[in-house]
């Protein structure tokens, strides 16, 4: 496997890197405290080719592979995660799965919206009472004649109430079977089709999470993506992906914490001397670089095997599981090395703490992946 940044994959961080720091940076405290979900800035996102990385240039998109897709991700999340996590969840969940098991009349609907962010995407599949556990999933879709009527709740859906159109995976089977869920695509305006609460978070606020709401909602069996019953099988290839996008998110903000770190204890001085001569902060420093040089490995290892087509489930765990954690400890200790001031609002490592704890929840809690893992492991 050879890992070394090709000059495409560095034209796209260089890219995001320059369109984060310009568009981005100064308004992440501002979005943040008020929770604004800057719909403008992933519009500009898309005429860059950032929201559609991974759609073929036939269906409107950029036509690259998952090391820019993941160079993409991470640049902006070195400077804000939510932004990072929106970018991620539209990528890799709504358009990645119209793009994996959508048909041909389907994909050149939307993609092309999709990719130019005209459309804005959201996926549903979590609901209140089923979690980890989707397969026990309550929202149901009824097939009518030529239609599929719609009815139930999704909640902790990214771009919930923004979204244009909303991958839904339903429930038309039997609770708990094997091939009991569906996959419907549903777009907003769609009568019945409705965003309820929007969630009042810890971290990563400027990205949208909110409830979308079915109440006898009517859709033509034009709208389901492939068989009936396949939704789950669907949905899990899809969270592979999407598990590479969220450990490319956690790297990044692994990133911005350790940077700023780094910087922090070459300037801050105490007992007449920088923090960083003392082993205490040096030795932080030093595990930090460590732990992120493996997650990036890790997460290479993924993409790798993603866009070879080679089963990636076990490596995307991996990276996934791994990158959530080390996000929450370098960005602990990146509080820790500011003192007090990582403490308040006017250093940026209070926000990556705060935004690096999502990670080890969205997309399979960090107690899925050891589950995900040990079961590719064994068999």
């Amino acid at each position: 496997m050879n890992f070394q940044q090709t000059e495409l994959t560095q034209q796209v961080a260089h890219t995001a890197k320059d369109f984060a720091q310009q568009h981005i940076k100064p308004y992440v405290m501002e979005w943040d405290e008020s929770q604004e979900f800057p719909l403008q800035i992933f519009k500009a996102m898309g005429a860059l080719g950032l929201m559609g990385v991974l759609v073929p240039e036939q269906y409107g998109g950029s036509g690259m592979g998952y090391f820019e897709y993941s160079a993409a991700i991470q640049e902006v999340a070195k400077v804000c995660g939510s932004i990072g996590l929106s970018l991620a969840a539209h990528n890799s969940l709504c358009t990645g799965h119209i793009l994996a098991f959508g048909n041909e009349e389907q994909k050149r609907k939307y993609l092309p919206k999709l990719a130019s962010c005209e459309y804005l995407g959201a996926w549903g599949l979590t609901e209140a009472n089923t979690g980890s556990d989707a397969g026990n999933m309550r929202t149901t879709a009824v097939k009518d004649g030529d239609h599929w009527v719609l009815n139930g709740t999704k909640c902790w859906i990214t771009h919930g109430k923004t979204g244009d159109v909303a991958v839904v995976v339903c429930r038309t089977g039997e609770p708990r079977t094997r091939d009991n869920c569906t996959a419907f695509i549903v777009e907003r305006g769609t009568p019945g089709f409705s965003a309820g609460k929007k969630e009042n978070k810890l971290g990563m606020r400027a990205s949208e999470t909110a409830e979308m709401i079915f109440d006898n909602c009517r859709i033509p069996d034009t709208q389901r993506m492939g068989e009936i019953g396949s939704g789950f099988k669907q949905s899990m290839k899809v969270l592979d992906g999407g598990r590479i996008s969220i450990a490319a998110l956690s790297l990044g903000i692994a990133k911005g914490a350790y940077e700023a770190s780094l910087q922090y204890a070459q300037e801050r001085h105490q007992f007449d001397q920088p923090i960083a001569n003392f082993q205490g902060i040096s030795f932080k420093l030093a595990d930090m670089a460590t732990e992120i040089a493996a997650a990036e490995l890790l997460i290479n290892q993924a993409c790798y095997l993603k866009n070879n087509g080679l089963p990636v489930t076990k490596e995307a765990a991996m990276a996934k599981y791994y990158a959530s954690e080390i996000a929450v400890k370098v960005s602990t200790d990146a509080v820790q090395i500011f003192g007090g001031y990582g403490y308040t609002k006017d250093f940026p490592v209070e926000k990556f703490y705060r935004d690096s704890k999502l990670c080890t929840i969205g997309e399979g809690t960090s107690e899925i992946q050891k589950i995900v893992i040990s079961r590719e492991a064994l068999r």
